[in-house]
């Protein structure tokens, strides 16, 4: 017993450690990304001294892009969405192509496409020195263009003057963006004048940072990102060496760590001998009003689970067809395929975060032994605040899009995020309600916190991991549509890489360890052991791990070699998940046909293997520098987006979903059948739209951005191609498995058990086991 209390309190400070250090690299490291991002000119001005743009006029134009909501249509410096083109990439082209016409046009008098070979080798090679070197004067905030840059300006406003007028024909409406959907003076974030100008010049931005070397570097600003020789750009030393550094140490570090886990036998250990599986009587389970109240918030999380798979078959569709679905061309005017991606987005944050606080309002009773006065008052607000921030973000997103919210539209709209599509008003409104939820927790565990005297017990580390959920999405407030692109994506990447994929899985951890100790499963020494080796594992990697976002977003060279190294290190703990999966597996035989939390304990089995597989395989695969360097923001990344989100965190909220409703819903009405059909669905159905179309699709999508450049591998023709066009369609036989053998028998359980909930046997302030 003393050996255990030791080894634990070893633990205890190898963890405060371990997240003092991560924190404080992540925090100077965002440091330096504010002190070496790309400068926004002052102005932009050409040869002679005329001005060309200014930076309200760039900063305005950023403001235009997520207005409009067009990361959730396209990409800038690679992150957002994928049917559109990258804008970065595709202004780059085009200024490129204007400066070898006007080099070709003063060396030759003629156009770059009429030369001679010979004569267009030199001229290739005069416009990638030109591209290179950096013409920003510190000292006065002025950017100075050359002839080619400013007419590859000229060029660049020219052609999304045309997209944003007349539409692109592959998803952007004709007169998208309105002039006259803004006051003429006084806009929030958007600079006065001609609004398609001012995204012309926030792409031309982009491109230039892109294009540009660093001062005092031989590398871009995005560490020559996006691959395109034409204007110099190809991958840089750092990107190789710390790809191979990192598959190095991975190997060393996990064969070090397997080592560690062994020895000292890091799992949880069984609380049962052999043949005595403890008996679990749901009929005599205690039951409170707040718990049975919680029931309703999962009737939701299916049907949003539902809507939002809909809409995903939708998004797919529109890859194929992006003016159309099946001929009803009413339906894209509706719901284009921008505001279709933001709700497929939020309402999987939605319903996966409603799950998790859900069982948190089950489990705080038990936590504590009691219910609290007034505590399902306080449930049924929470459950009637979500409803009103899911209806009210949704149809705010829909007006901002469509330009009918004028300068309320960051406030009320979309705010213009990939991941973080809420206004800020809706944003205020859900960190009110996480901290409601917080408060219900606290109030039902506060005796027992009071009872434990380990301050990093069970239920101690149940409370800090419940307090991190609200903490965390503070930082969506640190930024502004004014904030630097760079800057403001550093941040950004802290909601959904800590936020969504760090805090709620460590929280959700710390519950099923508690849930695992309750049932007499495994004993509570191991657990909390285990329970700490994990955090230190989980957030050791994958605090600094949030640096594979950074490498070419314009943070600094130093995030290639950390994001590298530490993403590779994230694969760990993932790994060891398929060990734990083996245990629940062996807990769900020996406890026979008669363990009632069958069902739960397959969801949790398919999220072990999608931890292993699509956030650690497919994970692993994109985040190598090298890797990334070709493929960021290509189908690669949505392989493993849908591995991970939906197979790991979708999975682990449709687990502990259904371990609530099974303690609140009457035994006799409990239907397991459908619920075994349902996960075999959902899971084909993932694998499906994994291995028939994401995959091939990003393999074959790496090679043309390998061959022909980046922007090509983005531009709609190569989605037009046999074969690639073929896997798309193939898709929609995976989706229907997804959501027809997957999700409907979940709807069906759902609808049903919300008519056979059992009656609270518990009264307010009684004291139970």
């Amino acid at each position: 017993m003393k050996g255990n209390k030791a080894q634990n309190s070893f633990l205890k400070g190898v963890l405060i450690f371990t997240l003092l250090i991560s924190f404080t690299i992540l925090i100077a490291g965002g440091f330096w990304i504010f002190k070496t991002k790309a400068p926004t000119p002052l102005e932009v001005v050409d040869g002679q001294g005329n001005v060309l743009t200014t930076q309200e006029r760039i900063t305005g134009g950023q403001a235009v892009f997520q207005k409009y909501g067009l990361m959730d249509y396209a990409t800038v410096l690679g992150h957002g969405s994928y049917l559109g083109p990258d804008y970065t990439a595709q202004s780059l082209k085009i200024v490129t192509d204007a400066m070898h016409d006007v080099n070709a046009q003063a060396s030759y008098g003629k156009p770059y496409a009429e030369l001679s070979e010979e004569q267009r080798t030199v001229i290739f090679e005069q416009v990638k020195q030109e591209m290179k070197q950096n013409r920003y004067e510190k000292g006065t905030k002025t950017l100075v263009l050359t002839d080619g840059q400013a007419e590859g300006l000229k060029r660049v406003r020219a052609f999304y003057d045309k997209v944003f007028t007349e539409g692109d024909g592959l998803g952007i409406r004709p007169n998208l963006i309105r002039d006259d959907s803004m006051p003429e003076n006084n806009r929030a974030y958007v600079a006065p004048g001609d609004m398609r100008e001012q995204i012309a010049d926030f792409f031309f931005w982009t491109a230039w940072l892109s294009g540009t070397q660093r001062p005092g570097d031989t590398i871009t600003y995005t560490n020559n990102w996006p691959y395109f020789e034409d204007a110099g750009n190809t991958m840089s030393y750092s990107a190789m060496l710390w790809s191979g550094v990192s598959m190095t140490l991975l190997i060393l570090i996990l064969g070090l760590i397997l080592y560690v886990y062994n020895r000292y036998k890091l799992h949880m250990h069984e609380a049962y001998e052999p043949g005595k599986f403890p008996v679990l009587d749901l009929h005599k389970m205690p039951v409170t009003i707040s718990q049975v109240k919680a029931g309703k918030f999962f009737l939701i999380v299916i049907l949003l689970f539902l809507v939002q798979a809909v809409i995903g078959g939708l998004l797919a569709h529109y890859y194929t067809e992006p003016n159309s679905f099946f001929g009803l061309d009413w339906v894209v005017d509706l719901i284009p395929f921008n505001i279709a991606k933001s709700y497929h987005l939020q309402l999987a944050i939605l319903w996966i975060a409603t799950a998790w606080l859900g069982m948190g309002i089950y489990v705080a009773p038990l936590v504590g032994g009691k219910e609290p006065k007034r505590q399902g008052l306080l449930v049924d607000i929470l459950f009637w605040a979500l409803v009103f921030l899911t209806v009210g973000s949704t149809v705010g997103q829909w007006l901002g899009v469509k330009g009918y919210l004028g300068n309320l539209w960051f406030w009320l709209g979309h705010q213009g995020w990939e991941y973080l599509e809420l206004g800020r008003f809706w944003q205020v409104l859900l960190v009110i309600g996480m901290a409601i939820w917080l408060y219900i927790v606290f109030r039902a565990i506060r005796s027992a916190l009071r009872k434990e005297t380990d301050r990093g017990g069970l239920t101690h580390l149940l409370f800090y991991s419940a307090i991190a959920v609200p903490f965390f999405y503070i930082f969506a407030f640190f930024f502004s549509p004014s904030t630097s692109f760079t800057y403001a994506d550093y941040w950004r990447w802290w909601i959904i890489h800590l936020w969504v994929e760090g805090i709620f899985e460590v929280f959700a951890v710390v519950v099923i360890g508690f849930l695992m100790v309750r049932m007499k499963l495994v004993t509570k020494d191991s657990t909390v052991r285990s329970l700490l080796f994990q955090l230190i594992l989980l957030l050791g990697s994958g605090v600094i791990g949030i640096g594979h976002h950074y490498y070419y977003n314009g943070s600094a060279e130093i995030w290639i070699a950390l994001g590298a190294v530490f993403s590779a290190l994230e694969v760990i703990p993932l790994t060891l998940l398929i060990l734990e999966a083996y245990d629940q597996y062996k807990v769900m035989r020996d406890g026979g046909h008669d363990f009632p939390y069958a069902s739960s304990f397959r969801f949790l089995i398919s999220t072990a293997i999608w931890n292993l597989v699509g956030a650690g395989v497919l994970g692993y695969l994109i985040n190598l520098p090298a890797v990334s360097y070709f493929e960021h923001g290509s189908t690669l990344t949505t392989a493993h987006a849908h591995g991970s989100m939906m197979g790991v965190y979708g999975m682990f909220a449709i687990a502990v979903l259904l371990y609530t409703l099974r303690n609140i819903v009457k035994p006799e009405a409990w239907n397991d059948k459908l619920l075994r059909l349902s996960c075999w669905g959902l899971n084909i159905g993932l694998v499906g739209m994994i291995v028939v179309t994401l995959l091939p699709v990003g393999f074959m999508q790496l090679k043309q951005s390998f061959d022909f450049g980046f922007w090509s591998a983005r531009d709609y023709s190569f989605y037009q191609d046999g074969t690639v066009n073929l896997l798309l369609w193939l898709r929609m036989i995976p989706d229907t498995v997804f959501i027809v053998l997957g999700i409907f028998p979940l709807v069906y359980v759902a609808i049903r058990s919300m008519f056979h909930l059992r009656k609270p046997n518990v009264k307010e302030e009684e004291v139970f086991e």
